[in-house]
């Protein structure tokens, strides 16, 4: 009997090796990045029984299902870009070299920048949903709202009520949710909805019963748009705790802002191509740019995701730090860059750019935060600031550069976000706009504190040895 289970053990043991290899293999040759390859390759070869479940959720790093579907439905959405350009010739601008070479981003984005927008900021969650209940009730035709996440909680159930009330009044009303980010959502919520005329649809990573076992690629946006003239766009999902209501992470920091004009399209276009890889369905909608009233703001709006020929997000990020000629202020609730952005942030503070970061000093994931904190010697030495929010969880998604340039956004300064979510970032070219995010992070860092490299450096042996093992799975976080 002893020697039947011993051999049983060796065989098992021997499969798992055996498949860890295999999966190694797979990972070396279809990772994205050569850390990601390294921190795979040695995690299935050294502890296949912990790393092979974790590989098979979230190892993947190309999104080909919505490539597929795209290239089987190209014609119908090069049809309604087609007729979105044709349309705004007049609004389309070209900036030269004012952010960088206009050409790159035009290049990375395949959309124009565009004026005639107004915009607004909007600062923490009142302001908000304020501003977005505000632009569901003005509603006539139709109302688009994306969320990663959804709860049903009482921010959600306002939600909820707002977008019933539109489809009453005879708006056709589409909602996308994230099935990870809103896995708690109830199916109660999502029937009611339904029951009163909205179109629901949650977000797969991928089709088919192995979607079970998919969690790599999440649709992270967060978007509402209302008859094609007005978007929100930012940090802020639908749940309590955006409104203060989290009882260890309260104050909740974060920034949203709503566009009105041309833009706003853009912003459209990027739910049309969600709303196609949910439901196989292409939406009818208002196509027809117009500009904002006595307004004109340009804006560039900036989608990305795993399906993106090139790392569409971490290249725009790149060509951000790259371009700034006096400063670049980043808040982000998730700082694990990759070491091309660690570079181009070197470089630039080297050169004399202003380069700051802002980090939340209260985290909600302790394993990223303590990652962070490993980037703060490299990037310091260089001349980079890092400063700890101290006011409650910072979570917005917000870039300053120069005194022209501002980007508000989904996506966060990490892996995640550069190659596996689907994101969307908002590029304003204005300065008064401008002027109002300095305000608000000039606030932000008069509550924060600078990271001190001595501190940090005299934290206790528990602290160091588990930032460089979290520094080491950076790449997967």
């Amino acid at each position: 009997m002893e020697a039947m289970t011993g051999s049983i053990i060796g065989t098992v043991y021997l499969t798992l090796q055996l498949l860890g290899g295999v999966a190694a293999v797979h990972a070396i040759l279809l990772t994205r990045t050569p850390q990601g390859s390294i921190a795979w390759g040695v995690a299935l070869i050294c502890l296949p029984l912990i790393s092979l479940p974790l590989y098979l959720v979230f190892g993947r790093s190309k999104f080909n299902g919505l490539v597929n579907l795209r290239r089987a439905d190209n014609h119908r959405l090069e049809q309604i870009f087609d007729h979105v350009e044709s349309h705004a010739d007049e609004f389309i601008v070209d900036l030269g070299s004012k952010f960088g070479d206009a050409r790159v981003l035009n290049e990375l984005t395949h959309l124009p920048y565009l004026r005639s927008n107004d915009t607004r900021l909007l600062v923490d969650g009142e302001a908000t949903f304020e501003a977005i209940f505000s632009a569901i009730e003005r509603a006539k035709k139709y109302v688009l709202a994306e969320f990663f996440i959804v709860k049903d909680d009482d921010l959600g159930r306002q939600f909820k009520a707002v977008l019933i009330a539109a489809a009453k009044r005879g708006c056709q009303v589409y909602l996308l949710f994230d099935e990870v980010g809103s896995k708690d959502i109830g199916q109660s919520y999502v029937n009611e909805l339904r029951g009163a005329g909205v179109n629901v649809s949650g977000v797969k990573s991928t089709r088919g019963w192995f979607n079970r076992f998919q969690l790599n690629f999440r649709n992270h946006r967060k978007i509402v748009v209302v008859d094609g003239q007005c978007a929100l766009v930012g940090g802020l999902n639908v749940g309590d705790e955006y409104v203060h209501k989290s009882r260890r992470l309260t104050p909740w920091r974060d920034t949203h802002m709503e566009i009105k004009g041309p833009a706003a399209l853009a912003i459209q276009l990027a739910f049309v191509e969600d709303w196609l890889w949910a439901t196989s369905e292409i939406l009818k909608l208002e196509w027809k740019p117009k500009a904002a009233d006595g307004a004109d703001k340009t804006i560039l709006v900036v989608p990305s995701g795993p399906d993106d020929d090139v790392e569409t997000c971490g290249l725009f990020f790149t060509h951000a730090i790259n371009t700034a000629k006096s400063r670049i202020w980043i808040a982000s609730p998730y700082f694990v860059p990759d070491e091309g952005i660690v570079t181009a942030l070197q470089l630039a503070a080297m050169r004399g750019v202003d380069v700051r970061i802002l980090i939340p000093g209260l985290a909600d994931k302790w394993y990223v935060k303590q990652a962070a904190m490993t980037y703060v010697p490299q990037v310091a030495e260089a001349g980079v600031k890092m400063f700890e929010y101290g006011d409650g969880f910072l979570h917005q998604k917000v870039v300053l550069v120069d005194d022209l340039v501002s980007i508000v956004g989904t996506a966060n300064f990490d892996n995640r976000s550069f190659r596996l979510n689907f994101e969307i970032s908002i590029v304003t070219v204005d300065e008064t706009f401008n002027r109002q995010v300095e305000q608000m992070l000039n606030a932000d860092f008069a509550k924060s504190q600078l990271i001190d490299l001595s501190e940090l450096a005299s934290r206790g042996l528990w602290f160091r040895v588990t930032s460089r093992l979290t520094r080491l799975f950076a790449p997967i976080l």
